[in-house]
């Protein structure tokens, strides 16, 4: 098949499906890349921790953060499915930033990715992106306004209400009714800027050789797994990634690191136009598609 063929194949899956996907798939070495819109721009949601990661780290290495300095940090309390970690803590506690770091990254822990954001705040962390020569993702605000969004005013049995909203309130111009979801307002970036960021951490560039490697072992240690990871964990591969969920937003980015040396790196951002909140059938579609996208470069 052609690649535009695929593409036209790819894209129609997703739609059938009920998806609205970004997608892009980048060779690390090669550079030849694969994508289906990657260059709109979309609420991050927690994808945003990978730069709060990166610029915690950098700040570390700058001498201007101590990984080792414990930080009290307040229990988030939050009962509605989906948060983890210090998220759902009853109890303060004293945390090292090291280790707020695994548990944002790995965890995507919304309560110890705030900790950090009150050491190094959104415009802090985007400026550092800048600075770095990454450009397309924006920073604006903490993750706790991701916690309070229609979805949380709903009990489980009417979580379908707040999808609907989701998937219908929102503007051609990509404006929206929940914050959270409006791109002139939320954390945003491209599956093309998130590759970029991949990029950049897996292969030389103006990020510093061990801060690179520390958000590549995070993402190395994710312990969410259920979306692109079954399609590319094998003996023979390293999956390292990111998610992020928000309403009717899944989106995950990673790299896969092939045993001949081969790495790809791969970014699925979608919106759901079905109004529910379980759907792993929407997570098995996102894996197909960026799985077709690497094998058609890796055959090439």
């Amino acid at each position: 098949m052609n690649t535009e063929a695929l593409l036209h194949d790819v894209r129609r899956q997703l739609h059938d499906g009920g998806l609205r996907g970004c997608l892009l798939v980048r060779d690390l070495h090669t550079g030849e890349e694969l994508g289906i819109d990657p260059d709109t721009q979309l609420p991050s949601a927690s994808l945003v921790k990978v730069p709060l990661a990166l610029a915690t780290a950098e700040r570390v290495r700058r001498g201007e953060l101590d990984g080792a300095t414990r930080l009290e940090v307040r229990p988030g309390r939050v009962t509605t499915p989906g948060p983890t970690g210090l998220s759902r803590f009853r109890h303060p506690a004293r945390i090292a930033v090291d280790d707020l770091l695994y548990l944002s990254t790995c965890l995507s822990d919304g309560a110890a990715a705030d900790a950090l954001f009150g050491l190094t705040p959104p415009a802090r962390v985007a400026d550092i992106l800048h600075e770095l020569g990454l450009r397309g993702i924006t920073v604006r605000h903490t993750v706790d306004e991701l916690s309070d969004t229609p979805v949380e005013r709903f009990d489980t049995a009417q979580a379908h209400l707040a999808h609907a909203l989701a998937i219908g309130a929102g503007t051609g111009g990509r404006g929206h009714r929940v914050p959270q979801l409006d791109t002139t307002r939320a954390n945003t970036g491209s599956a093309r800027s998130y590759v970029d960021l991949l990029q950049a951490l897996w292969t030389p560039s103006k990020i510093h050789p061990e801060v690179a490697e520390r958000v590549r072992d995070l993402m190395a240690h994710n312990v969410l797994r259920h979306r692109l990871a079954p399609d590319f964990s094998s003996d023979a591969t390293k999956w390292s990634s990111k998610t992020g969920t928000l309403l009717n937003l899944r989106h995950e980015v990673g790299v896969v690191e092939h045993a001949d040396g081969q790495s790809f790196a791969i970014a699925v951002l979608t919106e759901s136009e079905v109004p529910a909140a379980v759907q792993p059938g929407a997570e098995a579609l996102m894996a197909q598609a960026a799985r077709t996208l690497r094998d058609h470069l890796r055959q090439l």
